[in-house]
């Protein structure tokens, strides 16, 4: 141990000394390893000291923001909502926010498109009408300061919400709305399944039955279905090209399952044919509906008007008053018997 202090002892009485200056310097020695081990000690302490400041500190900064991000007023709670389809939840939350900030985009935007599926959804007509306009505000609102990829998407909402408000309120004065934000979404590139659809019986709505028909052959090219096949023959019968009619409504009778359909298919052939003067063929297609259902008014009316061309009077009237004892207010059975008296 001596040795390692490079000290070498001597002989004799000074012997005592050298130890005494040995054991001074291990002293010493000893002091300065002490305090280097206290510094040490001391920076470690500080170090943990701060580490555990600075983990409180993000951890209470991280906890505000996430609280103040997702609070049930949030834009994050918005799209959390929308992603459950919580629609409710989604037009309550919009609804708040605008309350204080009126302006916000996309409050707005999710404000629209909530109020427009609830508006979908409700049974009461006036509370749905009532979703619609509010749904109708916020749209129109939200599209002035849209993004430039978004405008497209919102004229193709407005101009669903222009129809529904339209078949909600049992008239045609939006017709010619609906056409416009619907023409503007595709001319911008937005694309939908029912935009041509829409589009076909908003033309039909308005009398422009070319145009209807071609939107509804557009609509034909991306998928088929019964109404669709309907609303083009019913097209085709308005502009008086029954030939092509009867194609369309042959194969709605040929693959539909639903009565409503197929009742409406077997009235317009029966139509064609009896202005085609085959009368026979058109009788037929009366009758089936007839055997299926006695209480068709269209039907006992067609049958009359049938009669009439035939000139068999008698038979005619007796139709009429069928269908106008089964439907009072039908106008065509009204205007006949008033006529043929």
């Amino acid at each position: 141990m001596l040795n390692n202090f490079n000290i070498v002892p001597k002989p004799g009485l000074m012997y005592p000394f050298y130890l005494v200056e040995i054991m001074a310097r291990g002293t010493k020695i000893n002091g300065r390893v002490g305090k280097r081990k206290n510094r040490v000690f001391l920076w470690i302490t500080l170090f943990i000291f701060f580490v555990g400041l600075s983990s409180a500190l993000v951890y209470f900064l991280y906890t505000y923001i996430h609280n103040k991000v997702h609070s049930s007023d949030s834009i994050a709670s918005l799209y959390d909502s929308w992603s459950e389809r919580d629609y409710h939840s989604v037009y309550n939350i919009s609804g708040n926010i605008l309350s204080t900030a009126p302006l916000n985009n996309t409050a707005r935007t999710f404000h629209g498109y909530s109020g427009f599926y609830l508006a979908l959804s409700e049974t009461d007509n006036t509370l749905s009408m009532a979703y619609l306009d509010d749904s109708l505000i916020s749209l129109r609102i939200a599209l002035k300061n849209a993004k430039e990829e978004s405008i497209a998407q919102l004229k193709y909402m407005l101009g669903k919400a222009y129809f529904y408000k339209n078949r909600l309120a049992n008239y045609h004065f939006y017709s010619d709305l609906v056409i416009k934000y619907l023409n503007e979404s595709l001319e911008a590139g937005y694309e939908a399944s029912d935009i041509f659809e829409y589009l076909g019986l908003s033309y039909a709505a308005l009398g422009q039955t070319q145009n209807s028909i071609n939107a509804f052959s557009s609509a034909l090219s991306d998928r088929e279905s019964d109404m669709l096949l309907l609303s083009i023959a019913e097209q085709y019968c308005e502009n008086k090209q029954g030939n092509v009619a009867k194609q369309y409504l042959n194969k709605v009778i040929a693959t539909s399952e639903n009565e409503d359909f197929l009742k409406t298919s077997h009235i317009l052939l029966g139509k064609i044919y009896t202005d085609e003067e085959n009368y026979e063929e058109a009788e037929k297609e009366f009758q089936i509906i007839l055997q299926k259902d006695e209480n068709s008014a269209d039907a006992h009316f067609s049958l009359g008007v049938l009669y009439e061309k035939q000139g068999d009077m008698a038979k005619a009237r007796s139709e009429w008053r069928r269908c106008l004892k089964i439907q009072p207010n039908h106008s065509g059975a009204i205007q006949k018997i008033s006529e043929n008296k």
